[in-house]
């Protein structure tokens, strides 16, 4: 039976949230993949790539997988309720919720993150309690049928524990060799840990924008959310 995975495609998706996970789950046996969105018109994602949605809200079937990934396009969806709905009626036949980098920002708004643990972007995680989840610093990160996944690159490994719940270690690795993924990074500066107190300065202050848009969107002030309440 051909399993069915649902991308979310938004304008301005971080494209590496998006495509490793894809390229993973597209490479193994009787699946198919699609993007889905409001609309099916290309939209930009945050780098400039653009991406053509397969499949609209209102036509998308009923994944087995639904998978939010991340990007500065997120900001919007946080108080898109149309988007947040679709993602709640996926949520309740999804085999799997999953989401990417801060694309667990949105599993949160829409209620799936409550006592659940979960990952994001190291830049984001502290904003993962306001959801009433419990953060975890891990690249990916399973409680029950959610599975979250930390940074950007961490899609990849995402995608390649997924495949191995459902198809078993031998297809995953199959996968994993085809694509050769045996990540050996130039530098040790993929967590704010491992790198200079400059570099992490500069890190922050290029992502300080969508972050401060991000906590005004996210404060009980602006947004009361249930789990916040008394």
């Amino acid at each position: 039976m051909t399993l069915r995975f649902g991308i979310l495609c938004f304008p301005g998706v971080q494209q590496l949230d998006l495509t490793g996970p894809y390229e993973v789950f597209a490479s193994a046996r009787d699946t198919q993949v699609q993007l889905v969105w409001k609309d099916a018109a290309p939209v930009r994602a945050s780098t400039g790539l653009w991406l053509t949605p397969d499949v609209t809200f209102k036509d998308a079937p009923e994944f087995d997988l639904i998978c939010v990934p991340g990007g500065g396009g997120v900001n919007p969806l946080l108080t898109d309720e149309e988007t947040l709905n679709f993602v709640r009626a996926q949520a309740k036949t999804a085999r799997f919720v999953t989401s990417v980098c801060t694309g667990s920002l949105v599993l949160g708004k829409a209620g799936l993150l409550d006592g659940k643990r979960a990952a994001t972007h190291w830049n984001a995680m502290d904003l993962l309690q306001r959801f009433g989840a419990i953060a975890v610093r891990e690249r990916v990160v399973r409680d029950g049928n959610l599975v979250t996944a930390g940074g950007v690159t961490s899609g990849i490994d995402f995608g390649l524990v997924v495949i191995a719940e459902l198809m078993g270690q031998d297809e995953a690795e199959t996968i994993q060799l085809s694509l050769e993924y045996a990540p050996a990074p130039p530098f040790e500066a993929g967590l704010p840990d491992q790198v200079r107190p400059e570099i992490l300065v500069a890190a922050r202050q290029r992502m300080a924008r969508s972050r401060k848009e991000r906590e005004t969107l996210l404060s009980p002030k602006a947004c009361p959310l249930p789990y916040l309440a008394d």
